[in-house]
């Protein structure tokens, strides 16, 4: 038997020299783990920014947009009323900060007045991003290249529907988010054509929000375009300003009488102290509304 002869202090120093060795290894494990973890949330936000609609790149919490082009029917849409038809459309498409294309997200589809050359993108940006955002809605949509010869119904629903066709075909599944349309003044008066279209097209319409309305284009729109019996069990939303002149809120409540009458089922109308403008607080509860019945 052969006996290994211990040192003084030969114990204390080989414990030392292991301790040393098992630390370091522990920080190597540990700045490795960092630098994994690192690399895991620079791809996360590289991934983030490389989201594109319609090819064009964007970061969530952010507007972009994008040159989309038009399907035959779309063209057939806008040359009505003797327009030149041209060969694409303007998207505009607003996302929340948290956007993930992965979730369902609702989507607010915003029409404009043709006074004043007023666009749909003009009114999704001076009236509905900040509140929608804030609701965490999607916000999208859709003009032609130039201004319409004629500015007809028809015009709106073609460059809408190209937007919408730029949504679905960037994000696989949004064919299924709900979708709700959105208009003021004159605005109203389009979405209340356009909606009834969007949903014989296929688009999932569960809310219609309608402010400074004094005609009732609901009907008439849901009577051209025969989306069938099921939408008129879609929410509508009428926002009225107490000092509206242009729209006088007995105008508004014969609207909603109007739309009642060709029946519709679900109906709310709010009041508000001010005149002919979108007020924020009525937007809110309104996207509030279409989101608790989309559960």
């Amino acid at each position: 038997m052969i006996v290994k002869k211990v040192r003084p202090g030969e114990d204390a120093a080989t414990n030392t020299r292991d301790a040393c060795a098992t630390l370091n290894r522990l920080l190597i494990v540990g700045q490795l783990v960092l630098s994994l973890n690192v690399i895991s949330t620079l791809a996360a936000e590289a991934a983030e920014a490389s989201f594109r609609f319609a090819g064009v790149p964007f970061s969530p919490g952010s507007a972009v947009r994008a040159n989309v082009p038009l399907s035959a029917e779309e063209k057939s849409y806008s040359g009505q009323g003797g327009n030149p038809v041209p060969q694409s459309a303007v998207a505009v498409l607003a996302t929340p900060a948290n956007f993930d294309p992965r979730k369902s997200w609702p989507v607010l589809v915003t029409c404009s007045t043709s006074d004043f050359k007023r666009q749909n993108r003009d009114d999704l940006i001076d009236f509905y991003r900040r509140v929608g955002l804030a609701e965490g809605w999607v916000l999208l949509a859709g003009d032609g290249p130039q201004h319409a010869r004629n500015d007809t119904a028809a015009w709106r629903a073609a460059m809408t529907l190209a937007a919408i066709d730029a949504l679905h075909h960037s994000f696989a599944g949004s064919e299924k988010w709900p979708m709700a349309c959105a208009g003021f003044s004159g605005g109203a008066k389009g979405a209340g054509s356009i909606a009834p279209l969007l949903a014989r097209s296929g688009c999932r319409i569960t809310g219609i929000y309608l402010t400074g309305v004094n005609e009732d284009y609901l009907s008439g729109g849901y009577a051209r375009s025969q989306p069938g019996t099921n939408f008129l069990s879609t929410p509508i939303y009428v926002s009225a300003g107490h000092d509206d002149r242009i729209a006088r809120l007995e105008q508004q409540y014969d609207v909603v009488g109007s739309i009642k009458r060709t029946g519709f089922q679900r109906i709310r109308i709010g009041t508000f102290r001010g005149g002919h403008e979108v007020n924020d607080a009525q937007t809110s509860i309104a996207l509030r509304w279409f989101r608790a019945l989309q559960k």
